[in-house]
């Protein structure tokens, strides 16, 4: 097998500062299901895919390096109906987390999104297509 035949995408592990904080927003807040809940190592079911946690610092393969202060590691993209995008806006402003866009169409993308941050800065969009 070669690296071209890779067809699976398993789990993103995000590396974090304060993993009690971040879990309980992807728990409590995004509402995920746990799948492993460790001390260290926290993941949620997302469909088919896997959104781990791991403690920054703890790293099997060696050290991972210190986070930039305000910037975001990486961006997650979840799809959900068009009717949702407003919903989960409606639902991330009653639990009191800042939207950076509010629901917005991008008609060059056939998108209705929305963006807001995690706890660790990671950046997070919910979009519909149409």
């Amino acid at each position: 097998m070669s690296l071209r035949e890779i067809r699976n995408f398993d789990y993103a592990i995000l590396l974090c500062r304060n993993i009690k904080e971040t879990r309980r927003f992807y728990k409590d807040v995004m509402g995920f299901p746990l799948e492993h809940d460790r001390e260290n190592w926290v993941s949620f079911r997302v469909g088919a895919t896997l959104l781990t946690l791991r403690q920054r610092g703890r790293s099997p393969a060696g050290e991972d390096g210190l986070a930039a202060a305000g910037s975001a590691a990486v961006q997650l993209a979840f799809r959900v109906p068009p009717p949702a995008v407003d919903a989960c806006h409606a639902e991330l402003v009653a639990r009191g987390v800042p939207v950076m866009h509010p629901p917005t169409d991008l008609p060059d993308w056939r998108h209705r999104t929305l963006f807001f941050r995690d706890p660790e800065g990671n950046v997070i969009e919910i979009y519909a297509e149409y």
